[in-house]
């Protein structure tokens, strides 16, 4: 089963009259690295969340924004009172000797500095248990979301690695065709450069022989079939996060298919070569994307 590495996911409850949403969004990325957006209240399980999202997320670059709603505001807002009550009294005693109308005093007293602030408690442990319940979630949808791109991804893969053994098998019935040209060309190659009756037959067969065995590719064809297999089987399993392994696999079959190309010695294979470049690549590219 594969998962890809992007997605996103969302979810939202209601805590203690506070409404938390939370959203996660995944990118492509070599380790885990999270970038957070959290509000004050939460500032101090940080190192928490860190943890628990690299447990449930395992890999990529994930961009988390939690949003603290109470009452309406996105920031839970306090008032100081008693430093309100202080410039109250300031504030109308200047009024009262300078005749000035009381009647903008609540106004202009809101505005003076720390009586409104930003709510700066941390949020208590009881409440963050209900908290990392909508992390979970969150990240459980977007786990959701790369299942359903990794079903796709995972469907273009084998589709490659099927078209790479096609391709395969496609060489099987000009090996044959092969051998002889090449025997055909260093024959006429010795009779233009000596007579047909100078050639010694025996020694013939035997360079014969080293020059085909130098050219035979038939280790790099089992083992390319046992690739093709093996990726298949893999992305079969059940592990999640298995694009690393992947990526080792079609390492060693570029290796086996630059080794027949570099050994073919044949328009025709070369030609079949190219293909299975191609497709190969293409499941690289794809496998790139996988958690």
């Amino acid at each position: 089963m594969l998962y890809s590495m992007t997605g996103f996911g969302r979810a939202e409850a209601t805590v203690n009259h506070r409404q938390i949403v939370v959203e996660l969004k995944a990118l492509n990325g070599k380790q885990f690295d999270v970038n957070t957006k959290l509000p004050p209240i939460l500032r101090s399980w940080e190192l928490d969340i860190r943890s628990m999202l690299s447990n449930l997320l395992m890999r990529g670059t994930i961009d988390l924004t939690i949003t603290v709603k109470q009452e309406g505001a996105s920031k839970p807002m306090v008032i100081n009172t008693d430093l309100a009550l202080f410039y109250y009294q300031g504030m109308q005693q200047i009024a009262q000797k300078t005749g000035v109308p009381e009647d903008n005093v609540l106004s202009t007293l809101m505005r003076m500095p720390e009586i409104v602030a930003p709510d700066q408690d941390v949020l208590p442990e009881e409440e963050w248990e209900h908290v990392k319940k909508v992390i979970v979630q969150a990240a459980n949808d977007l786990m959701e979301h790369r299942k359903r791109e990794g079903e796709a991804m995972r469907k273009d893969i084998t589709s490659r690695i099927t078209n790479i053994d096609k391709l395969h098998e496609s060489i099987l019935p000009l090996e044959s065709e092969r051998i002889e040209r090449v025997r055909t060309r260093i024959n006429q190659w010795l009779e233009d450069m000596v007579s047909k009756e100078k050639i010694d037959e025996n020694r013939f067969e035997q360079e014969m022989i080293y020059y085909l065995e130098r050219m035979d590719f038939s280790e790099e064809k089992i083992r390319l079939k046992q690739h093709c297999q093996y990726i298949t089987d893999t992305i079969n399993e059940n592990d999640l996060a298995i694009g690393r392994k992947l990526n080792f696999i079609l390492q060693e079959i570029g290796r086996e298919i630059n080794t027949l190309g570099s050994k073919a010695n044949h328009a025709v294979i070369q030609q079949i070569v190219i293909n299975m470049k191609d497709e190969l690549e293409k499941a690289k590219e794809q496998v790139l994307n996988i958690l």
